[in-house]
């Protein structure tokens, strides 16, 4: 496989790194904080080429519809302006970093971070074409804006130490990353990447 050389058509999005994702929160990923480092290598080698990085989060009213209390899969979780909803603190997010809230309405929610967002328009007037992916969690967020991403017409890389899977039903994540992988998503590790190898 070829060698990944970034471009100034590429960026990094970092879908979800959460408090209330990560392992102890409250709807945790499992193994979630094990993909904060490989990130972290990532944001670095962006941020080194002047590329765009943006971080989505989820951004929901104490009410949203994505909770039990109103028929919702989900225990309360990234509460706007919460500790559960803030970053965590190990991220190492450059300056410049774009922040994406999304299903920060009562009554939408949406798993995709171009769903109800202007990340596309964000992305194309930067003149983006490709982006790579990380982030939690593969088989809902990361999977969705995947699908979106390809949809619009942008190239996918997704990096494999980068993501981790909720598994609600066992091979939820690597049915996900099929599911990507067929939608013509490129499926990486970060030693694919040039210019990581050196600074590691």
């Amino acid at each position: 496989m070829n060698p990944i050389e970034l471009n100034s058509g590429d960026a990094f999005l970092i879908i979800d790194m959460q408090l209330d994702f990560l392992p102890g929160g409250a709807l945790g990923v499992p193994n979630g904080d094990q993909v904060i480092a490989p990130i972290n290598r990532l944001t670095e080698l962006f941020a080194r080429q002047g590329l765009p990085v943006v971080a989505s989060r989820d951004w929901h009213p104490d009410n949203h519809c994505s909770f039990a209390a109103r028929g919702g899969p989900w225990p309360p979780h990234c509460v706007a302006d919460t500790e559960g909803a803030a970053f965590s603190a190990e991220l190492k997010l450059p300056a410049g970093t774009t922040v994406v809230s999304k299903a920060d309405t009562a009554d939408a929610d949406a798993y995709s971070a171009f769903n109800g967002t202007d990340l596309a328009q964000q992305l194309r007037g930067r003149g983006v074409r490709r982006v790579v992916v990380g982030g939690l969690a593969t088989d809902y967020c990361v999977l969705n804006t995947v699908l979106d991403a390809r949809e619009l017409g942008f190239e996918v890389i997704i990096v494999e130490e980068a993501m981790r899977a909720v598994d609600v039903a066992p091979g939820d994540g690597e049915r996900a990353i099929e599911r990507m992988a067929g939608l013509g998503a490129r499926v990486a590790r970060l030693d694919e990447f040039a210019g990581l190898a050196a600074h590691a």
